[in-house]
C-alpha cells in the first residue's frame, strides 16, 4: 500500500489480516447456501424407496428421476461460470437459489413421472451455478493462509444438508408422505434467496477487477478492514507474473499453462462425483434390499453424508498446513481401504454406520477439498469458469452413477460387490492428484 497515493492492494490487505466479522458473515451465508444445495441434491435418493412404493416404480423407472437434476447440474455449471466471471458471483447465486427452490417445491405437486423429471431438471440447472459460485466467492473473501479451511468449512454445509435430508426423510415421510420433504426443500431456499438480496455482497476482488464504483468498493473494504481507507483511496488487484490469462476465461483454463491441470481436475471430479453420488443415491435402496429395514438403511446412508463435515474441516485445516495434493490423495486412498473393509462386514449395523461415517469423511471431505484446490489453481479472471467447468464436466460422473446403480442392482450385485467396485474411482483420484502435484509443483498455481 502506498501512503502517498492511497493505493490499496485489496488482496494484500485481506491476506494480511485476520477474518473480520463481516467476512465471517459472508462465509456463513455461503455455508447456508451450500446446506440448502446439499439437502436438495440428495433428496431424491432418500425419497426414492418411498416413491417407488407409492407410484409402483421399478429401478429403471426411478433412474431418470434420479438423474434429471444431475443433467441439469451439468448444463447449469457450464453456463454459470462464464456468467459469473462476466456479471458477478452475487447475481448468479441469488437467481440460482431462488429458481432451484421454486422448482423443488413444484416437485411435491407433480402427478406424473415426466412432471417430476422436468422439474428436477430445471432445479438442477439452477443448482449447477451454486457450488462453483460459492467456492469462488468464499475464496475471494478469505485470507490466503486460511482459504482452504474456510472454503472447506463452507462446503461442509453440503454434507450437513445431505445428512439432514436423510434424518428429515426418515422422520417426515412416515408422518406426512414423501411430498413433505420437497415442500421443505423448496420453501427454505426461496426464503434464503430473499435474505441474500439484502445481505450477500459481490466479490470484492471481482468489483476491483471490473472497475466498479470506488465508493462501493471502499464501503466493503471498510466492512472487512475498518479504518484501512481514506476518501482518496484507490484499489487494485495485482496479476501474478506466472498467470497466463486470456480475455476469454474459457480460453484461459484451456491454454498451454492451465490445460493439463484443468483436465486432471475434470478427471478427479468426475471420479469423485461418480463415487459419492452412486453411494448417496443408491445406498439406501441397496442396503434395504440387502435385508435391513428402511429406517436402518436411511441412517447408514445418512452417516455417509454426516461424515462429510468433519472430513471437510479436517482436510481444509491440513491443506493450509501441508501440501494440498498429498492431503487429498491420502484421503481418497484411505477411503478406498475402508471401503474394502466395509464390503466384508455383512449385516453388522453398528460397524456399517461407523465405516459409512469414515468413507463419508474421506470422500465427501475430499470433494470439498477439491473446491479449495480448484479455486487456488485458476486466476481471478477465470476462477468462476474454472470452478464451474470442473463441476460441469464432473457432473457427468454423477449422471452415469444413477444409471450404473440401477444396472448393478438389476445385475444382482449386492452392496458388498458395489463397495469393492467403487474403490476404483477412489484410487484413480489418488493417482490423478499425484500427477497434478508433480506437473505444477514449481508453480504458484499448484
Amino acid at each position: 500500500m502506498s501512503q502517498n497515493s492511497h493505493e490499496i492492494n485489496v488482496r494484500e490487505l485481506l491476506d494480511g489480516r485476520g477474518v473480520s466479522t463481516y467476512q465471517k458473515l459472508v462465509i456463513f451465508l455461503c455455508f447456508l447456501i451450500v446446506v440448502m444445495d446439499g439437502f436438495d441434491v440428495v433428496i431424491m435418493g432418500f425419497v426414492g424407496p418411498s416413491l417407488k412404493d407409492a407410484w409402483n416404480l421399478t429401478n429403471n423407472d426411478l433412474a431418470p428421476v434420479l438423474s434429471a437434476a444431475l443433467f441439469g447440474l451439468t448444463f447449469g455449471a457450464l453456463t454459470a461460470g462464464p456468467l459469473g466471471d462476466r456479471f458477478g458471483r452475487r447475481k448468479v447465486l441469488i437467481v440460482s437459489v431462488f429458481i432451484f427452490g421454486l422448482f423443488t417445491l413444484l416437485v411435491a405437486y407433480a402427478t406424473q413421472i415426466w412432471h417430476m423429471i422436468l422439474f428436477r431438471f430445471i432445479a438442477g440447472f439452477a443448482m449447477g451455478g451454486i457450488m462453483p459460485m460459492v467456492a469462488t466467492l468464499a475464496k475471494e473473501y478469505s485470507p490466503e493462509k486460511r482459504s482452504a479451511l474456510l472454503v472447506t468449512i463452507v462446503f461442509a454445509g453440503f454434507t450437513v444438508g445431505a445428512a439432514g435430508g436423510g434424518f428429515l426423510a426418515a422422520w417426515m415421510i412416515p408422518l406426512w408422505g414423501w411430498e413433505s420433504v420437497f415442500i421443505f426443500g423448496g420453501v427454505a431456499p426461496i426464503l434464503l434467496s430473499v435474505f441474500m438480496i439484502f445481505k450477500l455482497p459481490e466479490s470484492l476482488a471481482f468489483m476491483v477487477h471490473k472497475g466498479a464504483d470506488r465508493a462501493a468498493i471502499r464501503k466493503i473494504v471498510e466492512w472487512c478492514a475498518p479504518g484501512s481507507t481514506t476518501e482518496h483511496s484507490t484499489f487494485f488487484i495485482p496479476s501474478p507474473a506466472t498467470v497466463q490469462a486470456d480475455a476469454n476465461p474459457i480460453k484461459t483454463i484451456l491454454n498451454s499453462h492451465y490445460a493439463k491441470g484443468t483436465v486432471l481436475l475434470w478427471i478427479i471430479y468426475f471420479s469423485h462425483l461418480f463415487l459419492v453420488y452412486l453411494l448417496g443415491s443408491w445406498m439406501p435402496t441397496m442396503i434395504k434390499e440387502s435385508g435391513m429395514d428402511a429406517a436402518q438403511a436411511s441412517i447408514i446412508a445418512a452417516m455417509f453424508q454426516l461424515g462429510g463435515p468433519l472430513g471437510s474441516i479436517m482436510l481444509g485445516w491440513f491443506m493450509d498446513r501441508f501440501e494440498p495434493h498429498r492431503v487429498l490423495a491420502i484421503s481418497y486412498f484411505s477411503g478406498a481401504l475402508v471401503l474394502v473393509w466395509m464390503s466384508n462386514l455383512g449385516p453388522e449395523y453398528l460397524l456399517l454406520c461407523l465405516t459409512s461415517f469414515y468413507i463419508g469423511a474421506a470422500f465427501n471431505g475430499g470433494g470439498t477439498g477439491m473446491n479449495a484446490l480448484s479455486s487456488n489453481f485458476f486466476p481471478l479472471s477465470a476462477r468462476a469458469t474454472g470452478n464451474s467447468w470442473m463441476h460441469g464436466i464432473g457432473r457427468t460422473g454423477a449422471i452415469i452413477s444413477a444409471f450404473a446403480g440401477a444396472w448393478m442392482l438389476n445385475a444382482g450385485w449386492d452392496f458388498s460387490t458395489v463397495a469393492l467396485a467403487l474403490t476404483v474411482p477412489a484410487l484413480i483420484n489418488t493417482a490423478a492428484l499425484t500427477c497434478k502435484y508433480f506437473i505444477y509443483r514449481n508453480s504458484k498455481e499448484a
